[in-house]
């Protein structure tokens, strides 16, 4: 199953394993590690095909959905936006990282508006939330952006690089998006 969506300046798209370079080399950067969960840095060669794949297969089982964030104007990979999707609960977890060169452009809110849209629309999820490290204020305020709310702060909830770290919490329920006027 491909999946491909357009924003009014992204194409939104499965990963392909040629994307693996630039993968590793966004995602890779100190950055853009220091602030997520799950990217190691120094990026191992190998790690990006290998998540590639995995996310492919995911996707493939409805398991979760990776979108690879392309700029439409001249085509170039600047990140990642993906839902982990409970299909027992019908709930999701947005999940987002955005190259350094990209940071406050607002693409990262235009492509979770449009994968929220997918998970409401599509997928008829009722609930879909996201969390950030509370040492990250750019990633939750793309959540409070797309019309998620506050929902908590757990202290020191992962450890990251041997440090404890707050993660704060933002979600939605389908009852409100649809009260806001948010779904097509």
């Amino acid at each position: 199953m491909a999946l491909n969506f357009d924003t009014t300046r992204l194409l939104l798209r499965f990963f392909e394993l040629s994307d693996a370079r630039m993968v590793q080399q966004l995602a890779g950067n100190e950055e853009v590690a220091r602030t997520t969960l799950a990217i190691p840095h120094p990026y191992p060669d190998g790690a990006a095909e290998q998540w590639i794949e995995n996310v492919r297969q995911s996707s493939e089982k409805g398991d979760s959905y990776a979108f690879a964030m392309i700029k439409k104007e001249d085509g170039s990979l600047i990140g990642n936006m993906s839902m982990g999707v409970s299909q027992k609960h019908k709930r999701a977890e947005l999940a987002y990282w955005v190259g350094q060169p990209f940071w406050g452009q607002g693409f990262a809110t235009e492509a979770a508006r449009r994968i929220v849209q997918f998970g409401f629309e599509d997928l008829d999820l009722n609930r879909i939330f996201a969390a950030a490290m509370t040492k990250n204020p750019g990633s939750y305020k793309v959540m409070r952006k797309i019309g998620m709310k506050e929902e908590g702060t757990l202290p020191q909830h992962v450890l990251k690089w041997g440090i404890y770290e707050d993660l704060v919490f933002y979600g939605m329920v389908k009852s409100d998006y649809l009260k806001e006027g948010l779904l097509s």
